[in-house]
């Protein structure tokens, strides 16, 4: 394995973002062929197709991409290296980006039939890094949950007050007591009305949450922020079984992390 393969392997194993560069084809002289490769991190550069300002509009073109929306995740570049790019090949070069995203932290507050249900669907995928959070031994046991999940035996409202979750961080709350989420949402709905939260849902009835906005408005939660919780969490597939609902999360996790920004979300709760 060369070393850009290497160091493609080691940023996506350390969840670090970054733009694979391949040439898609030449023609006259270039300094590169068809299938020479980079690979562009934030900060860093592996491999080279060929120097010059070709690849230096590449560089910038890929470090243009990491900042784009999740949804975009490719570009294209085509060039006449001349004498206006400061080049005297006289050839011509194109190359297609690839993004290669790093993992979405997901904290879920609550271990139990559905969580731990939510935890083994969620490990099939590379979209998403767990997080829970439980103050129960019994259910918060790496144990019983899936290799890779980061388990925190703590009680949650007093966790996130000193914790707050890290900006681009999506949040699910499934504890097993009314009042813990409700108290939870109130604390994440600040950071959800500070755009620092890519996702929000929280399990239960239409009812439940129809109680809970009433609450958290009159709390000083903001209408905008309330609109964009889901709650019923979850696709509508008519769920019922903790998997069958672990399932329906998942895709709806999926539909928002890979959709267009500003897009409709159809959840339960269209």
């Amino acid at each position: 394995m060369d070393e850009g393969l290497r160091r493609a392997a080691r940023w996506s194993e350390d969840g670090s973002p970054f733009v694979c560069v391949t040439v898609t084809s030449t023609g006259g002289s270039t300094p590169r062929l068809q299938g020479a490769q980079m690979w562009v991190s934030e900060r860093e550069q592996v491999g080279t197709i060929g120097g010059g300002a070709f690849e230096h509009l590449a560089v910038q073109e890929a470090r243009a991409l990491l900042k784009a929306p999740r949804d975009r995740l490719t570009a294209e570049l085509s060039a006449h290296l001349t004498h206006e790019l400061g080049m005297c090949c006289g050839g011509k070069m194109s190359a297609f980006l690839r993004r290669h995203l790093s993992a979405t932290p997901l904290y879920l507050f609550g271990a139990g039939h559905v969580g731990s249900a939510l935890a083994q669907h969620l490990q099939l995928l590379s979209t998403v890094q767990l997080i829970v959070v439980d103050e129960r031994p019994e259910w918060a046991d790496s144990a019983r949950l899936p290799e890779g999940v980061q388990v925190i035996q703590e009680e949650p409202e007093a966790w996130l007050r000193l914790s707050p979750l890290p900006a681009g961080a999506s949040a699910l709350v499934m504890t097993h007591d009314h009042q813990l989420d409700e108290r939870l949402m109130s604390l994440l709905l600040k950071q959800l009305a500070r755009d620092e939260l890519i996702f929000l849902g929280m399990i239960g009835s239409a009812g439940k949450w129809g109680r809970f906005k009433r609450r958290l408005k009159e709390r000083g939660a903001s209408e905008e922020a309330l609109e964009r919780v889901r709650c019923p969490v979850g696709l509508a597939i008519g769920a019922q079984t903790p998997h069958e609902i672990a399932i329906s999360v998942c895709a709806e996790l999926i539909q928002t992390l890979r959709q267009p920004q500003g897009a409709p979300n159809t959840s339960q709760q269209a």
